[in-house]
């Protein structure tokens, strides 16, 4: 499903909150926070239990929600998440980023693992029709149309790049360079875990984006490359895509993959290896 929906992802009409809460600090607070305060002029609507989030009226249930949104953010827990997913489907609804961090333990408090989380999420996900984002990721923000479903502390500002990864650390650090800097952003994108929507959708989706006339990628696992190398190929041919590779080396593969023991140089990559693009472009330069 390459580019399947993924127009509710990135050019939704109307965003519900899944877990919105008033709780300083909280996910579906911050959520909240930065679609009200990001310029969107769809819907926003807030599916929790207080009676209204940051003055918005809030509904109890995704089935009482007015509309069908076309995106939801949800910000309950990631085996909630699973009966959120399939309720959002039975109602329409065909995107939704999952924020939730993996805790490693099931609602009975049983340990369980990611890959577990991750075969339920993308499984319910195609049963009901809906694309998802994450889960653990930090969100999407669109400058051009004012969405910035995320919980990044700052926004981003328009652009012309497309910035995707699957890195929230890495997302973070980057916002905080570019607005320094005054660069801004066509789309800003969080991967995550890459339960369904992956590097591989996303450079298809953007490959064909009139607001994108770059892409740059930061990863550090692919998990399909025959449907990255085509969704590369494709998009290459509209615009240039620069992609940054971690864990190059077996420290960079711990830190790449959550090992906090890893331990390496302080240098910006030590050993980038030169990219390239499937036209033959120069994609990524040796870093010192």
């Amino acid at each position: 499903m390459p580019i399947l929906n993924l127009d509710k992802l990135f050019y939704p009409r109307s965003v519900a909150v899944v877990g919105a809460s008033n709780r300083e600090g909280a996910a579906g607070q911050v959520a909240m926070h930065n679609l009200l305060h990001g310029g969107f002029e769809g819907p926003i609507l807030p599916v929790g239990s207080d009676r209204a989030i940051a003055g918005v009226l809030s509904y109890p249930r995704i089935e009482d929600l007015p509309i069908t949104p076309d995106l939801a953010v949800v910000c309950t827990p990631p085996f909630e998440s699973v009966e959120t997913i399939r309720a959002l489907g039975n109602r329409g609804t065909r995107a939704a980023i999952l924020l939730s961090h993996h805790t490693g333990k099931k609602a009975d408090g049983r340990p369980t693992g990611l890959g577990t989380i991750a075969t339920l999420l993308r499984q319910e996900a195609q049963r009901s029709g809906v694309r998802l984002l994450g889960p653990d990721c930090l969100g999407v923000i669109v400058p051009g149309i004012g969405l910035n479903a995320s919980t990044s502390h700052i926004s981003a500002m328009p652009g012309g790049v497309a910035f995707v990864s699957q890195s929230s650390t890495v997302c973070t650090a980057v916002l905080d360079w570019a607005c320094e800097r005054d660069i801004g952003f066509s789309h800003f994108v969080s991967l995550g875990e890459t339960a369904d929507i992956c590097f591989g959708d996303v450079v298809d989706y953007l490959g064909n984006d009139a607001m994108t006339r770059a892409i740059l990628l930061y990863i550090e696992s692919i998990q399909n490359g025959r449907t990255f190398m085509s969704a590369g190929r494709g998009a290459s041919r509209n615009k240039p895509i620069l992609v940054i590779k971690s864990g190059r080396t077996a420290e960079g593969q711990m830190a790449a993959f959550g090992d906090v023991a890893a331990d390496g140089a302080d240098g910006a990559g030590g050993r980038l290896r030169r990219c390239h693009q499937t036209r033959g472009h120069a994609a990524g330069s040796r870093v010192q």
